[in-house]
């Protein structure tokens, strides 16, 4: 009787012991994840490009002749009109010159009608064969070096008169000075810089492309990069310039440190809001017609492949690969491999094996993709 309570209480240990075990056990976790249904979509996608913003016209103003700056007419940012007086050089220097030359060409003219007459007289003198011809040739030759004189005292008058005008610096074009580093009694040099003045009633904003998207463009001839393409701009602050531009042209070659092509887009600027220098981005809208988008962070890159989970009904994923036709802003445009209707994890991707099961939590596409 003994022996048959012990049995007893052991069997009851060892049930006991394996219950315990097994529940003990955990169940295996399943991941919830963020899974969309990709839809072919007509919407547009936008992509900025860092810009650097120029006037249309931005030119040195600098000396033409040595001198002191008598004056100064205008002052840092003023708005100039074409032709208007900027500053004035001394000139007494180039009014001595301009009157001597006058009075080199008085003496050059009387020196050269003197010859005139000297080579009528020997002219009559060899109809008469009172002197050789040879003496006829010599009057002509004095009367020729007399006139040379002439021109040459003349051409010294136009060069002083030059000198005169450029004492007058004038504005080449309308718009807008900017620093004057030099102030009145300052003496400059030919080729010194006076100031800058920029006509800014439209700008140049350029921004650079890379070489595989500019090859993409060449393909086609077509889309963002189209010459004529609207384009808009956002300004250093994140706000959005109030007046849309376009794409003009581009460079010809490719830089060497950055392997990309710059582009040029035209912007009106009639409240002269945007400056010469400013910086802010060029944003450029691709338009998408019954496309299928899949978010970059859906989406693995191995070995030049694309992949994505795929969820099927039983809610585990499989990796399948797709061939991307053309990579905008955060989305990759489907060209083969994939289908409407097909259920992706849509970002975590990294923590995901193929097979694994899931709990889809499911998102809007639509509510995704930026609609523009």
């Amino acid at each position: 009787m003994k022996y048959l309570w012990q049995a007893t209480a052991l069997l009851v240990f060892l049930v006991t012991g394996c219950g315990t075990a097994e529940d003990k056990k955990e169940a295996p976790t399943v991941t919830e994840v963020p899974v969309i249904q990709l839809q072919q979509t007509d919407t547009s996608l936008s992509r900025d490009y860092v810009a650097d913003i120029q006037a249309v016209k931005n030119v040195e103003i600098r000396a033409r002749v040595k001198g002191f700056i008598e004056q100064i007419f205008v002052d840092e940012g003023q708005l100039v009109r074409k032709g208007q007086l900027l500053f004035k050089v001394s000139n007494k220097e180039f009014l001595i010159e301009r009157n001597r030359a006058k009075a080199n060409v008085a003496g050059a003219v009387a020196a050269a009608r003197i010859a005139q007459l000297e080579m009528e007289r020997v002219k009559v003198l060899v109809d008469k064969k009172v002197i050789a011809k040879s003496e006829l040739d010599l009057a002509k030759a004095r009367l020729n070096d007399a006139e040379a004189k002439v021109a040459e005292a003349r051409a010294a008058i136009a060069d002083a008169d030059n000198k005169i005008s450029y004492t007058s610096v004038r504005s080449p074009f309308s718009g807008v000075i900017d620093r004057i580093p030099l102030k009145i009694g300052s003496l400059v040099d030919d080729g010194i810089l006076l100031t800058t003045i920029s006509d800014i009633h439209e700008m140049y904003a350029y921004f650079d492309v890379s070489e595989n998207e500019y090859l993409q463009y060449q393909k086609t001839m077509s889309g963002k990069f189209k010459a004529d393409k609207a384009a808009a701009l956002i300004l250093s602050d994140g706000s959005r310039y109030p007046f849309g531009g376009h794409i003009e042209t581009q460079e010809a070659q490719f830089s060497d440190n950055t392997s990309s092509i710059a582009f040029r887009a035209r912007f009106p600027n009639p409240g002269s809001m945007l400056k010469h220098g400013a910086s802010g981005k060029v944003q450029l809208i691709s338009k998408l017609d019954d496309k299928l988008l899949v978010p970059q962070k859906s989406v693995l890159e191995i070995q030049d492949k694309s992949f994505v989970f795929v969820v099927g009904g039983d809610n585990k994923v499989k990796m399948q690969s797709f061939v991307p036709e053309v990579r905008i802003s955060e989305y990759y445009v489907v060209k083969s491999g994939l289908s409407a209707g097909d259920k992706i994890v849509y970002e975590g991707v990294q923590n995901i094996r193929d097979g694994a099961q899931i709990k889809p939590r499911y998102q809007r596409m639509d509510s995704l993709v930026a609609i523009k």
